[in-house]
């Protein structure tokens, strides 16, 4: 039997990167697979992909920093399923890189509303209908920049540590109601966000950024996705209010 096999899984920032690997990784572990995302043209490619490997896999128009929005999408998961085994919460966006005297309020409000009021918006919702279950499963994709920090990105830091607070608190508040909460902490991973950076103009920037892991390289998608399964099946069983750093080493330097 495979590890997923008639669970609902909800991913946010699931068309693109870190959290479609993870939406195929479990679609082949069996789940039933709703994917949430703003609106793009490869939302129906990706659906029909899916469907190849479960069909019972569906798409919801959803911007998770609106709070209304999410609630709307939980309600589809739940009204076309039953039920919501595991959230996977990955939605997230980038930003200008600025220092904190030269960021605009609207530069800092962006990021935060979506890399932490969309985390919060959505383990509101989630919380609520996994208590009404008595079990579930909520996976957060912080960062290495939610433990460490680097110059000119303090808006996506200060979301990323607050993720591992969120994650813990969580945690904390639901460990005797058979909820278990943990968070992801990729390195720089080789995804459509990271190569928005203009590397045309800046030649040794992936260079640069290979040489901060020991390992010598960036990370992909599905090595992030190995680490999801993980946390969302019985193989954590005993694990909560954690953050696993998948990072190649970046952190213990």
């Amino acid at each position: 039997m495979k590890k997923l096999e008639n669970k609902t899984v909800f991913i946010t920032g699931g068309l693109s990167g870190i959290g479609k690997a993870c939406a195929f990784a479990a679609a082949n572990e069996g789940a039933n697979v709703a994917i949430v995302d703003l609106k793009s043209d490869e939302s129906s490619k990706i659906i029909e992909e899916l469907k190849q490997i479960n069909p019972k896999a569906i798409f919801i128009e959803c911007d998770v920093s609106d709070f209304n929005q999410v609630q709307v999408a939980i309600q589809k998961v739940i009204s076309t399923f039953s039920s919501l085994d595991v959230a996977l919460n990955n939605a997230g966006i980038g930003g200008k890189p600025s220092k904190i005297g030269d960021m605009t309020e609207e530069a800092w409000l962006k990021v935060i509303g979506v890399n932490l009021n969309g985390i919060f918006n959505c383990m509101k919702h989630e919380l609520e209908q996994m208590s009404k279950q008595g079990k579930g499963v909520i996976i957060n994709m912080s960062s290495i920049l939610g433990k460490v920090a680097i110059a000119g990105s303090s808006h996506y830091v200060a979301a990323k540590h607050g993720i591992i607070g969120l994650t813990q608190s969580a945690a904390l508040e639901y460990a005797t109601d058979s909820i278990r909460i943990n968070a992801i902490c990729p390195g720089f991973i080789d995804t459509p966000l990271l190569n928005k950076l203009d590397f045309s103009k800046h030649k040794d920037i992936k260079q640069h950024l290979i040489n901060l892991h020991p390992m010598n390289r960036l990370g992909n998608s599905e090595e992030i996705a190995s680490g999801f399964i993980f946390l969302a099946t019985d193989d954590s069983s005993f694990i909560t209010g954690t953050s696993l750093d998948i990072d190649g080493g970046y952190l213990i330097q």
